[in-house]
């Protein structure tokens, strides 16, 4: 069990490593192998720092998680200006399902959605962590769900289009590519997944 009350780094003492640097690649280990089976020897060796320099700098290993999660997914507020700039509300979803795609297949990074594979147990332990997650998709969901709402109130979509249906799929798609990605599909694959599924997306909005 990671100690909860490691102690924080004292205002002011400076660090002795680069910690931007170093939570890239803890962010890179927890996309590799989830959060609980991730220890924290598999951080200190990823990292290249010692124990007491994570929990200085960081706290435990779930504020550590939560950091990493954060520079995955980036901020809620950049994803709602990228929606609110797209011409429409399936060209939005179109550009995140196919950068997710290409994310999952990148060269230099884990294969797959640190989201979708961080926690792969019901553990108690990993509760908050698993909750963190899902509200992160929550958060993406309901951008989602407010763009398709514009298009429906400027005409852009009929009336009768299942805004959260049409966000739904988008996200399931998404983590079902990442599964795809796991199990060794190639970029063109998971590319021609995001364009089939924004052919639905299409429909569903008729």
């Amino acid at each position: 069990m990671e100690n909860s009350k490691a102690p924080r780094r004292k205002t002011g003492r400076p660090l002795s490593f680069d910690r931007d640097a170093a939570l890239e690649k803890a962010m890179l280990t927890f996309w590799e192998s989830g959060y609980e089976t991730t220890s924290i020897s598999d951080l200190t060796a990823a990292m290249g720092v010692t124990a007491p320099s994570i929990y200085a700098a960081f706290g435990d290993k779930k504020r550590l998680f939560l950091e990493a999660m954060r520079r995955y997914a980036g901020e809620p507020d950049d994803l709602e200006k990228a929606f609110a700039i797209a011409p429409t509300a399936r060209h939005a979803v179109a550009d995140m399902i196919e950068n997710a795609a290409r994310l999952f297949t990148g060269e230099a990074t884990p294969k797959g959605c640190l989201l979708a594979c961080a926690v792969a147990t019901g553990s108690k332990d990993a509760s908050d962590v698993r909750e963190a997650v899902a509200q992160e998709r929550r958060v993406i969901r309901a951008v989602i769900v407010k763009r398709i709402e514009v298009d429906i109130e400027q005409g852009l979509l009929p009336p009768s289009t299942r805004s959260k249906v049409l966000a739904d799929l988008a996200l399931a798609v998404t983590q079902g590519m990442s599964v795809l990605a796991r199990d060794g599909a190639d970029r063109e694959t998971l590319l021609a997944v995001a364009n089939a599924s924004m052919a639905g997306w299409q429909s569903q909005g008729a």
